[in-house]
């Protein structure tokens, strides 16, 4: 049995799992977000009242790492960020640690469990307070540290849109660059767009789609921009992976009508064309950070301790 962790900065979520299909929630607690200490002591807690004795513990975590230097940079959890997370976890709770960013956790599970079964290459595309991705090729994440497949970040937002006419200032993005999707594509993104196009005037990403979906005119033109903008670097990321499915998760994929207007105009501009949905909605919709973080533990004690791991 492991332990794995879905640590967001509101709520860390504990479950124990013996296989990806037995993955069991208990617990959910505030998250301490500037006090290491309070931190580690949360989750010494849990691993203290775990009703069996876990061999390893797994972390899906809302930031990344970086490979070469194991050092964390979490925005929404300060007192993780600059530290070599995976060693200081280590060596405090006493057991192996293995740890991901949340949306290659997310892109794994669907692999394993949701749209993604039977693709060789599955992008995992989060579609929500943010914009990000994960990469799975043949069941394995491409690289550590959360930094592959993260469509949200780059310069890469088209400034002149031609149906309708518009042209878009270069928004700043929280990564420090300006001009990236996740300025405009995300659901805060979203409510960015159409306070620039339609006045500034209080809006929600969801009133927004749902006035969509009912044909409003004004919401119509911000969803045509948002898919002009999103189709684009999308099909790019398709032509590069040739992935056979791309799993739409976050707060805006749960818009049927959306995800499909978004595949349409992906299908469009990508060089493969398909005659099957390519970009759908996630399957895994309970918890896939702490499926995400079971799969990449057991596989973890798999290699350390020649566990078969249990299909």
């Amino acid at each position: 049995m492991i332990l794995c962790f879905d640590i967001g900065g509101t709520t860390i979520k504990a479950a124990q799992a013996t296989s990806v299909t037995d993955v069991t929630l208990i617990a959910r607690i505030p998250t301490p977000i500037y006090d290491f200490t309070a931190f580690v002591g949360v989750l010494a807690d849990i691993v203290a009242q775990a009703p069996v004795p876990p061999q390893a513990l797994a972390f899906s975590i809302a930031g990344v790492v970086d490979p070469d230097t194991g050092r964390a940079t979490m925005a929404n959890i300060p007192c993780l960020t600059g530290r070599n997370l995976k060693d200081d976890l280590q060596q405090v709770l006493g057991l192996p640690v293995v740890l991901a960013n949340d949306a290659d956790c997310f892109a794994l599970a669907e692999s394993a469990t949701g749209a993604g079964q039977g693709h060789h290459v599955v992008f995992g595309l989060i579609l929500g307070t943010g914009v990000g991705g994960g990469i799975v090729v043949r069941g394995s994440l491409i690289n550590s540290g959360g930094f592959a497949g993260e469509i949200g970040h780059g310069p890469v937002a088209q400034r002149v849109i031609d149906q309708p006419q518009i042209t878009l200032p270069a928004f700043a993005c929280g990564c420090g660059q300006t001009g990236c999707l996740d300025a405009v594509c995300s659901a805060r993104g979203i409510e960015r767009l159409h306070r620039h196009l339609h006045g500034d005037r209080p809006c929600d990403s969801r009133d927004i789609v749902a006035a969509w979906e009912r044909g409003d005119v004004d919401a119509t033109t911000t969803i045509d921009v948002w898919l002009a903008l999103l189709a684009g670097p999308l099909a790019m990321v398709q032509n590069v992976l040739g992935a056979g499915i791309i799993a739409a998760g976050g707060g805006l994929s749960t818009s049927a009508p959306l995800i499909n207007a978004l595949d349409a105009a992906v299908r469009d501009r990508c060089l493969r064309r398909f005659d099957r949905p390519l970009v759908v909605p996630a399957r895994c919709t309970v918890e896939p950070g702490l499926i995400g973080a079971a799969l990449l533990g057991l596989r973890h004690i798999t290699a350390l301790f020649g566990t078969e791991l249990r299909k």
